[in-house]
């Protein structure tokens, strides 16, 4: 059975935060059993990240602006307190 988590924050992160995080959701069942991620993140120079993730391949682009950051793990056993932690929240 899949889940999902996902949450709203207005932290904000660098490009090399991201890749850190999506790099990391690859090594071994850390987090649970990712299948997929997406999001668009605040940077502090004021540009937004829109990632997507699927199990050994991510993309990192800028996009449009939203009112907040905002993103979703989707998967099964999904860990959230680490996911909490590897998300910096």
């Amino acid at each position: 059975m899949f889940t999902s988590w996902g949450q709203e924050t207005p932290k904000k992160y660098t490009k090399a935060e991201i890749e850190q995080i999506l790099a990391k959701l690859d090594e071994g069942d850390a987090y649970g059993v990712i299948l997929r991620a997406k999001g668009m993140l605040p940077t502090a120079e004021g540009v937004w990240i829109h990632f997507d993730y699927v199990p050994g391949e991510y993309e990192i682009r800028e996009g449009a602006a939203d009112y907040t950051g905002r993103f979703c793990v989707i998967g099964s056993q999904l860990k959230e307190d680490k996911l909490k932690e590897l998300f910096g929240l």
